[in-house]
């Protein structure tokens, strides 16, 4: 009789995980825990939890190298929506970026890391459409700012900076609508003015002036340009 008791409890045990396992509510949906193999392996692929066809909770993701489950990004689901905190992994498990996804847009600050290193190399702004849209940022390993600029619905717009390494600037440039527009000035590693003029919807515009140590040594007209046919 024990022995029978305990092959029913084994029976039902195992009936009950597994029902807890890829199962599907009443109307179809998904719900409870969920598992998944990449095909024809027994490597895993992703695992979370669903609650009646929305994810809840953490989600892991991996990649399949040489037979292994290596994770390569979780995701912990907003219950009242279908944004996510989500965290991107290299194979050895370091943080490759870090942001709010809304499906599969980018959206709010997302930041990025440099390889090998727990530096912050990026900073993005998206906005609910999944475009850039704010000030971005490029940082050196050392945390000196490379990259200064703006971007509006997906495109760069306004001024932009770059950077030596010892903080000089090298190029001063603005846009509009995705395009140079306006005054754009280079300089060399000493920060000496080496040329500057106006670009205009992306093409050279006007005089452009030539530098060499502080000297006028050139200058260009481009204002009658023709387009080449």
């Amino acid at each position: 009789m024990k022995q029978l008791n305990l092959i029913l409890f084994l029976f039902i045990s195992f009936s009950i995980s597994g029902q807890t396992i890829n199962q599907f509510d009443e109307s179809g949906k998904r719900h409870g825990i969920w598992k998944k193999n990449f095909d024809n392996t027994k490597v895993l692929r992703y695992e979370g939890q669903f609650q009646h066809g929305k994810e809840v909770g953490t989600f892991k993701f991996y990649k399949n190298i040489k037979g292994q489950s290596v994770l390569t990004a979780s995701k912990f689901f907003n219950e009242n929506d279908h944004t996510a905190e989500v965290t991107f992994f290299s194979s050895k498990g370091k943080v490759i970026s870090e942001g709010k996804m809304n499906g599969k847009k980018f959206i709010g600050k997302w930041k990025y890391y440099h390889n090998n290193t727990d530096k912050l190399m990026t900073v993005e702004h998206y906005n609910e459409d999944g475009d850039l849209h704010g000030k971005r940022l490029v940082f050196y390993d050392n945390g000196q700012v490379a990259e200064s600029a703006y971007y509006q619905f997906g495109k760069l717009e306004g001024e932009a900076k770059w950077y030596s390494l010892k903080n000089v600037v090298l190029k001063h440039f603005f846009y509009k609508n995705g395009e140079l527009h306006g005054v754009s000035k280079f300089y060399n590693p000493k920060g000496e003015l080496i040329a500057e003029g106006i670009y205009k919807n992306g093409k050279k515009h006007g005089v452009w002036k030539y530098y060499e140590n502080g000297e006028l040594t050139e200058e260009k007209d481009f204002s009658h340009k023709k387009k080449a046919s």
